[in-house]
């Protein structure tokens, strides 16, 4: 919950910025199209809004930089996992200099993505942008996050507070589901917070949200997510994965 406070204090940070210039006549942003504006940087950055365009229309690759155990844990929808140290790689797939990349990483205190797209610049690379706000304050914001089978493997193990949602309907759910999740279906996100369904006590509680496939779970976690439950994300297979893998 502590990490959760420092990425609200810096998004009200931004906000207050945001008026100050309006004050000044400046053009008014909201929290969604700001960023850090960090003197001195060898790359440009990018919004919050610039990047759900970017993943949007697919228009240019997104990299997550951190590593694979924490992209497999939590990534943004649409990323592509390449380690800071993996620069080989990276020039590798993307060999013209001209390629359009934007990297993240674990927020603005985070130096990975400033570390990699410093050493893409000098190696002649000259559309390097980087979302600096990060991981933390795109769920901050109330945008949901896609876990993957190891990540999935890796929290049942290590995390026994998560919670586990099926988002399928009711008579689905009614002919078995994995061991203690409970059944949130599209548009009761809220009656959920309500009645105990989610862990309304603690914001801050792992959520992890699956279904018969991820676009039907990414729907309800989106909707969960934006109810400040900004540790929720949604899982990037299918029920029929979960059975197979034997997590439980």
């Amino acid at each position: 919950m502590k990490r959760f406070r420092t990425w609200l204090f810096l998004l009200i940070a931004l906000a207050t910025s945001s008026a100050f210039a309006q004050a000044f006549g400046q053009s008014r942003t909201n929290i969604n199209q700001t960023t850090l504006e960090e003197p001195n940087q060898r790359t440009a950055e990018i919004s919050t809004d610039e990047l759900k365009n970017i993943l949007a229309n697919k228009s240019q690759p997104v990299l997550d930089v951190r590593s694979a155990t924490e992209y497999a844990i939590a990534h943004i929808p649409g990323s592509i996992n390449l380690y800071e140290k993996e620069v080989e790689r990276v020039v590798q797939l993307f060999p013209h200099k001209a390629s359009r990349l934007v990297l993240y990483c674990n927020g603005p205190f985070c130096g990975k993505s400033k570390r990699l797209s410093e050493q893409l610049v000098k190696l002649g690379y000259s559309n390097v942008r980087r979302y600096q706000l990060g991981l933390p304050v795109w769920r901050a914001l109330g945008n949901t996050v896609q876990t993957d089978l190891e990540g999935l493997r890796y929290v049942v193990a290590k995390d026994k507070t998560a919670v586990f949602v099926d988002a399928r309907g009711p008579l689905e759910f009614q002919k078995g589901t994995i061991p203690g999740a409970a059944n949130i279906h599209v548009g009761e996100a809220e009656k959920a917070n309500e009645d105990g369904r989610l862990p309304y006590r603690d914001k801050g509680t792992r959520v992890i949200v699956f279904a018969n496939s991820p676009e039907e779970a990414r729907i309800v976690a989106e909707e969960i997510a934006k109810k400040a439950y900004w540790n929720s994300s949604y899982f990037g297979g299918s029920l029929e994965d979960l059975k197979r893998a034997h997590l439980w």
